[in-house]
């Protein structure tokens, strides 16, 4: 796409580091200062008219919301209406696949700071996007073209 590419691990805290490298599963008091700092950035590449495109396991709709609208999000617990308070245009791309092929991938990731073993709190916690979130939702059984294709589709075409 030739958009800019942000890790949004890169971004944790050394005290989230340290606490996932632990095995200890992160709690939304871990999350929140680091969904907003990614709200910020995305707001920064808005701004200045770059496309990015952040990896980012936003488990919950609320951290989804914060991605799309900041620490507003957090303070409100109404119901969104599509586009309500949105402070940014963001579709989601839910990657989603069997927990075995998850589970694959990230034995072979090397020298991340999360172990595979916090896998499961993190399905744990899984609110997939729905209704009135943009998103779309791809599986990670199809093959890596397959799934270029799909997410470029939904870009360009809406």
């Amino acid at each position: 796409l030739g958009w800019k590419f942000c890790d949004a691990d890169d971004y944790h805290s050394p005290e989230n580091k340290k606490k996932m490298a632990e095995g200890i599963p992160l709690n939304d008091e871990d999350r929140i200062p680091w969904l907003c700092a990614l709200h910020d950035i995305l707001r920064r590449e808005d701004s200045s008219r770059q496309d990015a495109v952040l990896a980012c396991s936003a488990l919950k709709k609320m951290y989804r919301r914060v991605l799309v609208s900041g620490a507003s999000a957090i303070e409100s617990n109404q119901p969104e209406q599509p586009g309500e308070n949105a402070v940014l245009k963001v579709l989601f791309v839910h990657l989603d696949g069997p927990t075995d092929i998850i589970a694959g991938r990230l034995e072979k990731r090397r020298g991340h700071f999360m172990p595979p073993e916090l896998l499961k709190s993190q399905f744990d916690i899984l609110e997939p996007p729905s209704a009135p979130e943009n998103f779309i939702t791809v599986s990670l059984e199809k093959s890596l073209p397959e799934i270029l294709l799909e997410i470029e589709h939904a870009i360009f075409q809406g």
